[in-house]
């Protein structure tokens, strides 16, 4: 997948600009997880669970690769439900060869 693939419009400014800043990261892996996460995922936030997803998007890409691959231990402030399903998170690299299958 290189990008957004579902229209913002049905969203509230403040889940637009979200989505649009979790495609737009440092780093591809990030945009990838981060990105195809706020596509499936943003539109049934709580107003807490964008709070937690916005403080989560403040951090350096590097530092929340390693964590979500477990190379380096997660800080207890992030050890919680929203992080957990973020890292649980597998996107789809290659939509077009997986369609094929």
């Amino acid at each position: 997948m290189t990008g957004i693939s579902r229209t913002s419009a049905d969203l509230d400014p403040r889940r637009r600009r979200i989505l649009f800043r979790a495609w737009h990261r440092g780093i591809r892996e990030m945009d990838l997880i981060l990105g195809q996460f706020a596509e499936a995922e943003l539109s049934t936030l709580s107003e807490a669970e964008l709070d937690e997803l916005e403080t989560i998007m403040r951090e350096e890409d590097n530092d929340l690769v390693r964590w979500i691959t477990g190379e380096q231990p997660l800080p207890e402030h992030y050890a919680t439900a929203l992080f957990a399903r973020i890292a649980a998170y597998r996107p789809d690299f290659d939509p077009v060869q997986h369609e094929a299958e």
